[in-house]
């Protein structure tokens, strides 16, 4: 517990308490909930504390956190400044390191202003268990906190909302939904009224839901249009190594962005190839004058074994963003354009929806845009005039966190409210396109000493985005289903020098997770994600047991699901499908 007072403030008083909300093993989240307590409003606080070698913040909202060494310094965000009696704010932050504050200030005077001084915190409750699960209700136990004062009562969360306050230590939830996931904590707070932190969180999934539905997290792939030929990827593969029966939401890639409007990438992929038996979904081979073909028809065929899949159309991609800022000269022509082929007679019971892969908005990525931090609202905002309330609406979108990065220079917050969820693209922060490296795994989850650039990993671009007003829900995880490596590397860790990209099957630098589980296997694990030294080539990527890690870290965060790029990647059993599936229960 921090004090909160200055000679100024002589009948001021006020806490500032500590919890970890979340840890994820690798990382944690931290929050500090700053109350008056006092009779006269408080105008502007300054909270500081220590962390041990080795706990660091990594980033942080609602406040600007800084440091010098060990000291760690928050000042309140203009907005968050003035407190009147009663009133508290909360800001948070997340973390690597398993050290907790000491040494604690506020507004330079030291701990204890005016709550109970020399009072700790009660410590958190254990890690809850579930008894009896049924489709609507769920029994929830667990131990004791501890305090010096003794507790006086428990506040028991259900996907970070309070849904009861109790002094007993087990609490039966209702009103459940069936075949549905729900994550639980609880918090002790003592007979000063002080909270103590949470627990680790319960995660529960009601049982029902129907038969080969994988539950309500989204559970999304990409399907590559261009897998048909090199890769000999094709939607029954889907079907056969067991993927479809454990997703919610496939992404066809790609349609193209030419002229102001939406178009087809490559129509004898999409609805002319004509296959045969031994390739097609329902083992019939297509005729010469059926209506539809290509992958088109197999997704529809897909979809009638698959009931529970829903397919967006997804216009973009690195390769096909150039067309997105001249479309965004006419927002509402280019949302009529995309709306009308998605639906044209020939496919639209294909497809449920709409995604918009635009790297990147107001940033660089193989062009440059300009268009203004407004045109990500906008263009979000013609689509769903379009498409109506309905209809699935969705956007891959950067995970550069960094100061001044991507994030930044486009208003995701103020899309957020058009959009059904946002891919966030949390892999590729680091390759060999930098070809002498330093060696790092491009998809990391968190920060870690000696990572080439801040900002560039998951745990910090979901809290940005956080911060910026986009709803945990609407944040879809993104898991690479490949890895990136270098050539010329002695050093078996990451951080190492390189003489250039690694070879890869389909382009330098570049390998499916298929081929290196078993030419390169995984050999050490930094920042949530694996990493491999073979000869002289390094490879970073994820595993089943990184994605594990991934799915539990998102559901502490309460996002809406993971997604992966792309289907191709995985091995004939679907192995990292699997995972992330299971992850997410």
């Amino acid at each position: 517990m921090v004090g909160l007072a200055t000679p100024a403030q002589a009948a001021t008083s006020a806490t500032a308490t500590y919890a970890k909300a979340a840890d994820w093993g690798s990382g944690f989240e931290g929050r500090w909930t700053v109350k008056n307590t006092g009779t006269t409003t408080i105008n502007g606080w300054t909270v500081e504390w220590d962390f041990p070698a080795g706990t660091r913040v990594t980033s942080a909202w609602d406040a600007d956190v800084t440091n010098v060494g060990n000291r760690w310094t928050a000042k309140n965000k203009p907005w968050a400044g003035s407190l009147a009696p009663g009133a508290s704010v909360t800001f948070g932050f997340n973390g690597t390191g398993t050290g907790a504050p000491s040494n604690c200030k506020l507004n330079g005077n030291s701990c204890d202003g005016g709550g109970v001084p020399g009072d700790t915190p009660p410590t958190a409750p254990g890690v809850p268990t579930a008894g009896t699960v049924t489709e609507t209700s769920a029994v929830i136990s667990w131990t004791a906190a501890s305090d010096d004062k003794g507790v006086k009562n428990y506040d028991v969360y259900r996907n970070d909302t309070k849904v009861t306050t109790t002094t007993a230590l087990t609490f039966t939830d209702t009103g459940l939904t069936k075949g549905t996931n729900y994550t639980y904590t609880v918090q002790a707070r003592d007979t000063a009224d002080q909270l103590g932190p949470k627990s680790e969180p319960l995660f529960v999934t009601t049982p029902g839901g129907g038969g080969g539905n994988p539950g309500t997290a989204k559970k999304m792939v990409y399907f590559t249009q261009w897998g048909i030929y090199g890769r000999n990827y094709h939607v029954k593969n889907l079907d056969t190594s067991g993927i479809a029966a454990k997703i919610t939401h496939i992404n066809y890639a790609f349609g193209n962005v030419q002229g102001g409007r939406c178009t087809i990438g490559d129509a004898f992929a999409d609805y002319e190839k004509a296959y045969t038996a031994d390739q097609s979904v329902d083992g019939v081979a297509d005729t010469w004058d059926q209506p539809l073909r290509g992958n088109f028809n197999q997704l529809r065929e897909l979809k009638k074994k698959h009931p529970h899949i829903k397919v967006l159309f997804s216009f973009g991609g690195w390769t096909w963003s150039g067309g997105f800022t001249q479309a965004m000269q006419n927002p509402a022509a280019f949302a009529d354009s995309c709306y009308r082929l998605v639906e044209d007679p020939r496919w639209a019971d294909v497809f449920d929806g709409i995604d918009l892969d635009w790297e990147y908005p107001n940033a660089c990525g193989l062009t440059c845009d300009t268009s203004g931090p407004a045109v990500m609202k906008n263009m979000m905002q013609a689509f769903r005039a379009r498409t109506g309330p309905n209809y699935l609406l969705t956007a891959a979108i950067t995970a550069d966190a960094s100061s001044g990065g991507k994030i930044d220079n486009a208003d995701y917050g103020g899309a957020a409210q058009y959009t059904d969820w946002y891919n966030v693209m949390t892999y590729d922060f680091f390759g060999a396109w930098a070809a002498q490296g330093p060696t790092a795994p491009h998809s990391p989850l968190t920060s870690y000493p000696g990572i080439p650039q801040q900002g560039f990993n998951s745990a910090d671009a979901i809290a940005k985005l956080k911060a910026k007003g986009v709803p945990a829900a609407k944040l879809l995880l993104g898991v690479g289903y490949y890895g990136r490596g270098w050539t010329g590397v002695t050093q078996a860790t990451p951080g190492g020098t390189a003489t250039g990209p690694a070879q890869g099957t389909y382009e330098p630098g570049f390998e499916d997770y298929k081929v290196l589980k078993n030419t390169c296997p995984a050999t050490g694990t930094v920042g949530g994600t694996a990493y491999a030294k073979c000869g002289s080539n390094w490879w970073g990527y994820d595993t089943p047991a990184t994605i594990a890690t991934k799915m539990a870290w998102a559901k502490s965060q309460g996002l809406g699901g993971a997604f992966a790029w792309e289907a191709s990647g995985d091995t004939g059993n679907g192995e990292l499908t699997t995972a992330i599936d299971n992850g997410l229960k």
